[in-house]
């Protein structure tokens, strides 16, 4: 099984892009985590549709390989390490490759979040999209070291 972070938005600063790698390197060879930057539209005059309906598009394209899509979204479900975890271990048993969208500054399409298995929040807060990819990735590590029983995650 494989881990895509799909993720609208480009020129991250230098320690998100090395926090993130640091983290795709940590995961087993048998859950590999890539993350691939999908090119926000550019702004000029469109409305909020037009750039969802354009950045859909390329999404769409990306998630070809992924027949699982968890989309990130403020309202999704507010998941505990341990659920993430518990997920996680469902999704390796079934096997298919996940990808987790993360939207640009105007959001996903509806269409897309309506076709996603699954809605997920990363915090109440509002993170920046560089950080959320940041924490993402974080967390697929700590969820993978709770499957695994590695003593980088501790409860209590």
């Amino acid at each position: 099984m494989k881990l895509g972070i799909l993720a609208v938005g480009h020129k991250l600063p230098d320690w998100v892009a090395a926090g993130c790698d640091e983290y795709q390197r940590r995961m087993p060879r048998e859950l590999p985590l890539a993350i691939h930057e999908i090119r926000p539209e550019p702004r000029h005059g469109k409305t909020r549709e037009q750039l969802l309906a354009a950045e859909s598009v390329r999404l769409r394209a990306a998630l070809g390989a992924f027949p699982r899509v968890i989309v990130l979204d403020e309202r999704g479900d507010d998941l505990t390490t341990l659920a993430l975890a518990q997920c996680l271990r469902d999704w390796m048993q079934d096997g298919r490759d996940t990808a987790f969208i993360i939207g640009g500054a105007d959001g996903i399409d509806e269409s897309i979040k309506s076709a996603a298995e699954r809605r997920i929040r990363l915090s109440s807060l509002t993170l920046p999209h560089a950080m959320a990819r940041l924490v993402l990735c974080e967390q697929l590590y700590r969820a993978m070291s709770v499957v695994r029983n590695h003593p980088y995650h501790r409860e209590g």
